[in-house]
């Protein structure tokens, strides 16, 4: 059964995703729905976790909409997400960046990975 299981899932996985880690700042391009029609929004803000593997793989994005907050998890491997594309690289020592929630302004940066 578990070979069953891995099979379907296997179909269901995209097969060109652009690589992205835990503090880079992502452009997230979704497909939302409105009654028949249908449109692409950028979501763009800073990458806090992934989490999940396979084909139920999530990431967690962060950003500053008028002052406040706003944190949205997308499903990595989703037919809703048209595409992932980094705006910048983030240098982080942690796998989840949940100390950002507390932050405001400038200490809620990230520094940017330079190569």
């Amino acid at each position: 059964m578990n070979e069953i299981i891995r099979s379907i899932e296997a179909d269901q996985l995209k097969s060109e995703i652009q690589e992205f880690h835990v503090g880079d700042t992502v452009r997230v391009y979704g497909k939302i729905k409105e009654g028949n029609r249908e449109r692409i929004q950028v979501f763009e803000g800073t990458v806090l976790k992934r989490q999940g593997g396979s084909n139920r793989e999530t990431f967690t994005v962060r950003k500053l909409s008028n002052g406040v907050g706003v944190e949205k998890t997308w499903p990595l491997h989703s037919p809703n997400v048209e595409k992932i594309e980094v705006v910048r690289r983030g240098k982080v020592r942690r796998a989840k960046l949940f100390y950002l929630r507390k932050r405001t302004g400038k200490r809620a940066k990230v520094k940017e990975l330079v190569k």
